[in-house]
């Protein structure tokens, strides 16, 4: 832990900084790779990945203040800022979403937050609108996999069945979505963690729930919750009488990213994959053995 970074975190908050605010002590809530979450009284603070472009950011930042997007996103309360070398953000604290049964799990309150998203286009907000960033943060994981094991191999032939180029999109998403991304704030569901919103294809939002699904982890009926709500409420992202024609390939670079992640983390905290993280591995064999890899140049 970067005790350095830590303290010029909390530094931002207080009767005399950046947020005035009462003092209290900083408490780390997490740490995540080279991501630390921070809580100082009612503010957490987030140091981003390394090498976050703060300009990039901070348009995602004004998309998350816009008051039409109040009743969806937790609208920033500082940042970008930079803090020992890294891109830091603030934002009011909320209650996350519990782990719970999957029967309740809030799905059908995050198949309407994505379809009411979704509605919204780079049209409607004055330009620069930021591209999501989906598609790159596939890519990262997949490059940040150095691993040279069979396990390692396995995803990195996976990943070589996706195309060069995403689908294109004109709808905001949230670029990274799954029941993590759900806080609750004065007594509603808010969106948080916005470093992927931005314009793209709608699909992406509903992609780690359909991985989780086809790979097992997910069952049937929490996926059929989520999806259903999201027609009803007038999502467009899928279509409601083939959804898998738009989500196969986003669900499939998801399967890539998630089981990329989970092997360069147990790497990291020399741990052991769990069954959910086996699971995907799996997933990632059954591409490789019915999908040939893409050519290249």
């Amino acid at each position: 832990m970067n005790s350095d970074l830590v303290a010029g975190m909390a530094a931002l908050v207080g009767p005399d900084a950046a947020l005035a605010r009462p003092a209290a002590a900083p408490e780390v809530l997490a740490v995540r790779g080279d991501v630390v979450v921070v809580r100082v009284g009612d503010v957490v603070l987030k140091a981003h990945e390394g090498g976050t472009d703060p300009v990039e950011l901070a348009g995602r930042l004004r998309l998350a203040a816009d008051p039409r997007l109040g009743g969806l996103l937790l609208p920033p309360l500082l940042g970008p800022e930079v803090v020992a070398g890294r891109v830091v953000t603030a934002w009011p604290l909320g209650d996350p979403v519990p782990q719970a049964e999957p029967e309740e799990l809030p799905m059908e309150a995050a198949g309407r937050m994505l379809a009411e998203l979704h509605r919204f286009a780079a049209t409607d907000f004055a330009p620069p609108v930021p591209a999501a960033g989906a598609w790159p943060r596939m890519r990262r994981a997949v490059r940040d996999l150095t691993l040279d094991t069979g396990a390692a191999d396995l995803v990195r032939r996976a990943a070589a069945t996706l195309p060069d180029v995403p689908a294109a999109g004109t709808a905001l998403i949230h670029g990274d979505w799954h029941l993590g991304q759900l806080v609750r704030r004065d007594g509603a569901l808010r969106l948080i963690d916005l470093d992927d919103l931005g314009v793209g294809d709608p699909a992406w939002d509903l992609a780690r729930p359909a991985a989780l699904h086809l790979a097992g982890v997910l069952d049937a009926a929490a996926w059929g919750r989520l999806l259903g709500a999201y027609h009803r409420a007038g999502g467009t992202g899928v279509p409601r009488d083939d959804p898998w024609s738009a989500l196969e390939v986003p669900a499939r670079a998801l399967v890539v990213q998630m089981a990329a992640r989970a092997l360069c983390a147990a790497e990291r905290d020399g741990t052991e994959l769990n069954g959910a993280q086996d699971a995907l591995l799996e997933a990632c064999a059954r591409i490789v053995s019915t999908r040939a890899p893409m050519r290249r140049g």
